[in-house]
């Protein structure tokens, strides 16, 4: 498992470079890759469709994408946008180990 970190904002301005990091995972032979966003603060639109897009990326080369620790503020986005439907979400690294370990 891969486990990427981003931190701060994640939008237009900073996409490319979680893209190219989850591209580097893929292409790097990673089954699974978490998302731990429990530093990032915000997301915009582009940010969203920088996750789906990623999520479908990895789904293609036979990986899974999951996220965890989402703060309140980015809980509440995935919420209103109904994006705790499209992704598998996690309270924090250690949840996520747990139910993969178990699969």
């Amino acid at each position: 498992m891969k486990v990427l970190q981003p931190s701060g904002i994640l939008d237009s301005s900073t996409t490319a470079d979680l893209r190219n990091q989850i591209v580097a995972a893929v292409d790097g032979q990673a089954k699974f890759i978490l998302l731990d966003l429990k530093s990032i603060d915000f997301i915009d639109s582009s940010g969203l469709g920088a996750l789906v897009s990623a999520a479908k990326a990895v789904r293609l080369a036979g990986g899974d994408l999951y996220i965890c620790s989402l703060t309140n503020q980015v809980k509440m986005l995935f919420d209103l946008t109904r994006m705790d439907r499209i992704f598998t979400i996690f309270e924090n690294q250690a949840d996520c180990f747990a139910q993969i370990q178990g699969q």
